[in-house]
């Protein structure tokens, strides 16, 4: 596709537009196809690579650029790097079916890798291979949504798959290392967090050998350093505690 612009003299090829309605008025940019998903995902920090050109318009196709006032009304400012990053952000690709399919495709396998990668079969600590998570997000009818990132909805479809199957993330193996002092008090504050205890060993600190869930792990950290006046410490030992060889049916 070849899009002609009168009004800037720019021609736009190979366009991927990214259109978001806001005040009342349509606003579009013009971007390189692959490059969204790509910024969306993380994976692309520089705009320039993103955008053909950091103008907004009314309509891309015809070139019709957004007057300045009406992006001031809906957007809050003028500065359109911002305005760009606003809509690349919240704006809905305009992508042909059969792109979109394929695109929804890529991301549903994308968002099972993460969670294969990131899960294990609770009873056995194995990890499940992909497949097997392609098949629970099928029964559980998970659709995919273009507009967010692979990992968010990665974050998604855990919490939906133990409703149907046993499933958790992979636990994260932690040296807890806690002065003297305050062992004794805030080794209480952290049982919560702490889903099995491999060891301790008291010398002049109190060693603790841990598993924790991920998700747990700023705040455990962040209380460590606070309630010990940062002379605690926290290590990572293992990301990931799971036995080898993958999960089977």
């Amino acid at each position: 596709m070849s899009i002609f612009t009168p009004t800037n003299q720019i021609r736009l090829t190979n366009v991927a537009v990214v259109r978001i309605k806001k005040g009342g008025n349509r606003f579009e940019i013009a971007c390189y196809k692959n490059k969204v998903v790509s910024w969306r995902s993380g994976a692309e920090k520089d705009l320039d690579e993103v955008l053909q050109t950091n103008s907004v318009f009314v309509n891309v196709s015809k070139g019709q650029v957004a007057k300045k006032d009406d992006l001031c009304k809906a957007f809050g400012t003028d500065d359109l790097t911002e305005i760009c990053k606003q809509i690349l952000a919240k704006g809905e690709l305009q992508v042909s079916d059969k792109e979109r399919q394929c695109q929804l495709e890529t991301m549903f396998r994308d968002i099972a890798t993460i969670v294969a990668d990131k899960c294990v079969n609770p009873d056995t600590r194995r990890p499940y291979t992909v497949t097997l998570i392609e098949r629970g997000m099928k029964d559980i009818h998970y659709s995919v949504k273009a507009n967010k990132s692979t990992k968010q909805q990665a974050l998604e479809v855990i919490r939906q798959l133990k409703e149907t199957m046993q499933i958790q993330r992979a636990h994260m193996r932690l040296r807890l290392v806690l002065p003297a002092k305050e062992a004794k008090r805030l080794k209480e504050k952290l049982k919560p967090f702490l889903q099995l205890v491999e060891s301790e060993h008291f010398d002049d600190d109190l060693e603790i050998i841990c598993l924790v869930d991920p998700g747990c792990y700023r705040e455990l950290g962040e209380l460590i350093r606070c309630e010990t006046k940062g002379r605690g410490a926290v290590e990572v030992i293992s990301l990931k505690d799971m036995e080898e060889g993958d999960e089977k049916l």
